[in-house]
């Protein structure tokens, strides 16, 4: 994941959702298991970061990119199954 989401902060200082999306799929996360964080915030401005995450075995891969600088983690599935807690698109 740390290489397709360099290559989209290489590309973009702020991705959007999709570019998010696509870069987790790239490398290998299911489509319909990655959760994805908001771009804008309520007040309509862009997030400051955004990150993405998908469950691989009994972790949770998350990817973060702020200002073009990305940060991959590895933590554990919560214990809904899923990797954000509250809202998540």
């Amino acid at each position: 994941m740390q290489a397709s989401l360099d290559k989209l902060g290489a590309s973009t200082k702020a991705p959007k959702r999709d570019q998010m999306l696509a870069a987790m799929v790239e490398a290998g996360a299911v489509q319909e298991k990655v959760e994805v964080s908001v771009d804008i915030t309520p007040t309509g401005l862009p997030v400051d970061a955004i990150e993405a995450a998908a469950p691989v075995d009994s972790a949770c891969v998350i990817g973060q990119v702020r200002d073009g600088k990305v940060t991959v983690t590895i933590l554990p599935v919560l214990a809904s199954g899923r990797c954000f807690v509250g809202d998540q698109h």
